[in-house]
């Protein structure tokens, strides 16, 4: 565990989430998935509380690799060109494909708003790890999740250790660093997530199968 919480860094992900906005307000899929890459070091560093999430998660950000690095990866340079391109083909086409980049981000894009929620949590502290995590989950992922997973995964949130063993794993410093970091990093992630939300609603794309 030590290891894997080594290999993580608030930085790297605050800094990916930076680049991934441009002053046209298009999302760069090359640091959107820096971004993820780095946020699942995050889970993964936590042992297997978060497995349900990391896993899933690194198997939708290696799909979207495969886009990028494709034969249309030209099309994946940014969020809106794959709503462009894979829209091309029809509404129903893309609804009919599993593995459309468009689905994929959706995926992803729903377990943002859950960390986003999470990390405001451990920044303000208000609370108890357990009870910020489980309430960042019923405000965000747990309406997509089966009732099984939604029970297990609040019964894995009671084992989650403190929160200052949280700001330890961010891997930046003492807690006031981590929480100022935090505090810089939230709204970058929360600017992702906007630009992200309002393209996909404006297209009809927020409750793709």
């Amino acid at each position: 565990m030590a290891a894997a919480a080594a290999a993580f860094s608030l930085r790297e992900v605050l800094e990916a989430f930076q680049r991934c906005v441009t002053e046209q307000r298009e999302g760069l899929m090359e640091p959107y998935l820096s971004g993820w890459r780095g946020l699942i070091r995050f889970l993964q560093s936590l042992g297997t509380v978060f497995s349900f999430i990391s896993k899933d998660a690194v198997a939708k950000v290696s799909l979207l690799e495969g886009h990028c690095g494709g034969l249309q990866g030209q099309q994946y340079v940014s969020l809106q060109s794959m709503v462009r391109h894979e829209l091309a083909a029809g509404p129903a086409a893309l609804r009919a494909r599993s593995d459309s980049g468009c689905r994929t981000v959706l995926r992803l894009h729903r377990a943002l708003r859950w960390l986003q929620l999470f990390l405001e949590g451990l920044r303000s502290g208000d609370s108890r790890t357990s009870v910020v995590c489980t309430d960042a989950y019923n405000a965000s992922l747990a309406a997509y999740h089966p009732w099984v997973v939604r029970k297990a995964a609040t019964v894995a949130f009671c084992a989650l250790p403190s929160r200052d063993a949280f700001l330890e794993i961010m891997n930046v410093g003492p807690r006031e660093e981590a929480v100022a970091m935090l505090g810089e990093a939230i709204p970058y992630i929360g600017d992702v997530y906007s630009i992200t939300q309002e393209l996909f609603a404006q297209h009809k794309l927020l409750d793709l199968p």
